[in-house]
């Protein structure tokens, strides 16, 4: 039997966390708040990742690696950072282990305790800036444009996964500019590749926006943030970017001699995006099928499922699926052909439909005969006859259609799902519905506080794009004068 996912309408939640494990995307591990990304998982990052890398090359960052292990003593240099990230941080305190000497086991040798504690990586900016002050002396060192693809720690309590697990993957760039115009024009321009990505590669539509104080990043002047709503209408963060000014040149005492041989401090930007997208990429486009992938992300584009009864048969159809196979792959998809021969196509379709694998191919005697392929379609499940000579031309329009479709359906499920509102007990009465609402806000962190204490939800953007939100009016919660609306959704 094909392996049962619950409905969405009887537990999102549950929902989520079967489609996480039954598709084969992960698992929990034996370390808790850890998962194991399954390789059809990680399949799918390493698709992102290909198509991310890419992108950030063009805006001229360069990959590098940094330490895992971050001086206790950095974090201190940035009171505001290491308070974002205080009670996340894992602390390396020893260096060996012993023999119990009280029994059986091992223990820490406590005399091998490390003259400075470590910090597990929570994020890099203290060891980047720290390396970036050898490398930086003159206005010719710059730009530096770093990336890193790598794991962090941030010691979560509750975790799923994807979403929020101690142990993550994600990409992080940090650059470093002369003057502050710089550094917030290759902020923007990052959170624009990521919007660019979630929606032509992910099929995401995203709200490019300003984080608020309260949410932005640890340490930053500014946060730009792309914002997603998933199928039960909460808000994922799905990719940030951060002005960082001059804190971290500052804290790390990074300057250049400019063109007249001045010193000056360096301005910084930092940007990232992790395994969480993963979940976006779940909670956005499944279905109570399973999952639904977008082509440009899928791993195995085209399955090929053999119908058969005979060994007769099943040889002059794996035959023909071999030709289809080379004909496809040529049109530069990715095709797999099912030919395992102990379970029933009816099974096979299942597992395929849940794996959200965009199409599905199905040749039985009688195609062969007539020179037809069965072909499915994973968005919407209809299926259509297509001449096997024209199968790998019909193909490729297929996926680009399925691309559009999957974006177009969350876009309309987005817009359906926002609403402007200008009454308190509105808000408190929608914004647990599952929606975005689109509030006046009067600037203040304590007013957003008491909003958040009173309701769970945060304002997850300053949006710039998306929808006009330039006017006058008064806040949801305090009455005071407001200048624009922001976008407010409980998130994940």
């Amino acid at each position: 039997m094909a392996k049962e996912v619950t409905k969405r309408a009887e537990n999102y939640s549950q929902w989520y966390s079967d489609l996480v494990v039954k598709a084969d995307l992960a698992e929990q591990s034996a370390v808790r708040g850890c998962m194991v990304i399954k390789p059809y998982g990680y399949a799918i990052w390493e698709k992102m990742q290909g198509v991310l890398d890419g992108m950030f090359k063009e805006t001229g960052a360069k990959n590098a690696y940094f330490p895992l292990f971050i001086p206790k003593s950095f974090f201190s240099r940035e009171a505001e950072h290491v308070a974002g990230f205080a009670k996340e941080c894992a602390v390396v305190t020893h260096h060996r282990l012993m023999n119990n000497p009280d029994g059986p086991g091992i223990v820490v040798d406590p005399e091998a305790r490390l003259e400075e504690e470590l910090i597990v990586r929570p994020t890099s900016e203290t060891i980047i800036w720290s390396t970036y002050k050898n490398w930086i002396k003159s206005w010719r060192d710059l730009p530096v444009l770093c990336n890193q693809w790598c794991n962090v720690v941030r010691w979560e309590m509750r975790t799923r996964p994807f979403l929020r697990t101690t142990e993550f993957l994600w990409q992080e760039g940090h650059t470093a500019h002369a003057t502050a115009e710089e550094a917030e024009e290759k902020a923007w321009e990052m959170v624009n590749v990521y919007a660019k990505f979630a929606r032509e590669c992910m099929s995401l539509p995203v709200i490019v926006g300003h984080k608020s104080p309260n949410e932005r990043f640890a340490g930053a002047l500014d946060t730009l943030t792309i914002e997603a709503m998933m199928q039960d209408g909460k808000a994922l963060q799905s990719g940030t970017s951060h002005f960082l000014g001059q804190n971290f040149a500052k804290s790390f005492d990074v300057k250049f001699a400019d063109s007249e041989g001045n010193l000056q401090y360096v301005w910084a930007t930092s940007w990232g995006v992790s395994t969480r997208l993963m979940g976006a990429l779940i909670m956005a486009h499944g279905d109570d099928c399973g999952l639904v992938l977008p082509p440009a992300l899928a791993p195995i584009q085209v399955v090929m499922v053999p119908i058969y009864k005979t060994p007769e048969e099943r040889s002059a159809i794996i035959e023909k699926m071999e030709e289809v196979k080379k004909g496809l792959l040529a049109g530069g998809h990715s095709v797999e052909i099912d030919d395992r021969d102990t379970l029933r196509p009816g099974f096979k379709f299942a597992e395929w439909e849940l794996k959200g694998v965009p199409v599905r191919l199905a040749i039985g005697p009688r195609d062969l005969e007539g020179g037809t392929v069965e072909v499915h379609r994973r968005d919407t499940m209809e299926k259509q006859t297509v001449p096997l000579e024209s199968l790998v031309g019909a193909i490729g329009s297929l996926l680009d259609d399925i691309q559009r479709n999957i974006y177009a359906k969350a876009l309309a499920f987005r817009d359906s799902n926002v609403e402007k509102c200008d009454d308190w007990e509105e808000f408190k009465e929608k914004i647990g519905t599952g929606k975005f609402l689109l509030c006046h806000w009067d600037g203040t962190a304590e007013t957003e506080q008491k909003i958040k204490d009173e309701t769970k939800a945060t304002i997850r953007c300053i949006p710039v794009d998306s929808y006009v939100c330039e006017e006058e009016g008064r806040d949801i919660y305090s009455g005071k004068p407001s200048p624009r609306r922001v976008v407010f959704g409980i998130a994940y």
